[in-house]
């Protein structure tokens, strides 16, 4: 099999709804659609020629360059339709691969996307750090291009991009917006956060906290006046906070644990569960608000505390992950078994939905997509 028609591929299945393409040598393109992979109609098994054909046709000469030096890649297209992809090519055992994540082409607003009202506070914060976090494909990038697209809209300010690749498309609104990509305007994440402190900033997006050099500058900014916005890849707001301690050595980390006490506005933790009353994915969320107990517990290390107080902080626009769930599913807009697969506290989650733990207990099929019960 010769080169194949990738824009074609893209276009059926952005017809199709799907969030995720996937080629390998020696399958067949497959899609996702709802949370669920499976083959692309009409298409026949690719060949590792058929991709080494078609795959470097998208890349600039550059591109292809750091794709042979470093054996994989991380770019952005966009078709002749306007719809955009967020792409990963990689080498694997067959052969060639490759990753393409659909961006949506409008930035919803957050009530659309159904992150709760609490977040848009987030927007319009003065200084701090907030953290958008959640597993792989679990839209955090979507949620953040919403935060930003708010504050682009609502304040006069300079704002600054640092991405890897650049995904959504920020015109400036109110304020000015720069966006700077990594491998193509910047050598790394560090280095342009060093730059950007340069620049007049008051807003700066880190599409995704690496590695301790990034974590510490970012801290340094967010005690020093800008607002600083943050991914990380992690599950919830405790493992959040975690991760970034974690990073620094040991020596380190009560100072971390001081700065970031002293820092961090806010953390929002999200996942996305199969609807039942529709199709699409619904979003659960969990959101950490930085109030004066919060700043204490991360300040002493105490963070097997958290969910105590995300349990109880509805007041100050905090949730825990599973009183999401659990709210989706009285709603009718995710089954009860799709909230026990997902949710942290799995016995807290069953009660309530009004169930019972030993319900769980008594069923494998539960049981089996569940956490363990009172585990974290």
């Amino acid at each position: 099999m010769s080169a194949f028609d990738l824009d074609e591929l893209l276009r059926q299945s952005v017809a199709a709804r799907a969030s995720d393409v996937h080629l390998a040598a020696g399958l067949p393109p497959a899609y996702r659609v709802d949370g669920n992979m499976t083959p692309v109609p009409g298409w026949p098994v690719l060949t590792d020629a058929a991709l080494r054909a078609t795959l470097p046709t998208i890349l600039t000469d550059h591109q292809r360059e750091r794709f042979e030096r470093d054996l994989e890649l991380d770019l952005s297209y966009t078709l002749d339709t306007g719809a955009g992809f967020r792409v990963n090519y990689y080498h694997q055992r067959e052969g060639l691969g490759a990753a393409f994540r659909l961006i949506p082409s409008v930035i919803k607003p957050l009530h659309e996307l159904g992150i709760p009202g609490s977040v848009h506070q987030f927007a319009g914060l003065p200084r701090g750090l907030v953290l958008v976090t959640g597993p792989t494909g679990s839209g955090k990038s979507t949620t953040l291009a919403s935060i930003i697209d708010l504050a682009n809209s609502s304040r006069a300010d300079h704002i600054v991009l640092i991405e890897d690749p650049i995904e959504f498309l920020h015109r400036s609104k109110r304020s000015i917006v720069t966006q700077r990509e990594v491998g193509t305007d910047t050598h790394s994440f560090y280095a342009a956060l060093v730059r950007a402190l340069r620049q007049d900033p008051d807003i700066i997006v880190i599409g995704e906290m690496r590695d301790a050099e990034t974590m510490g500058i970012a801290l340094r900014a967010a005690e020093t006046g800008h607002l600083v916005f943050g991914t990380l890849h992690t599950q919830d707001a405790a493992s959040s906070i975690h991760r970034i301690v974690d990073e620094f050595p040991g020596e380190q980390q009560t100072q971390v644990r001081t700065q970031l006490a002293a820092s961090l506005q806010g953390v929002v933790s999200q996942t996305l569960c199969r609807r039942q009353d529709g199709p699409g994915r619904a979003v659960a969320t969990e959101v950490l608000v930085a109030t004066s107990p919060v700043r204490a517990l991360v300040r002493d290390g105490r963070l097997h505390q958290l969910y105590s107080v995300l349990h109880s902080g509805a007041d100050q626009g905090m949730h825990t992950l599973d009183q999401s769930l659990a709210d989706l599913v009285r709603r009718g807009e995710i089954s009860f078994e799709e909230g026990v697969a997902k949710a942290r506290q799995v016995d807290q989650f069953a009660q309530m939905c009004g169930r019972s733990a030993r319900m769980i207990q008594g069923d494998p099929g539960l049981r089996a997509g569940a956490a363990p019960l009172g585990g974290g």
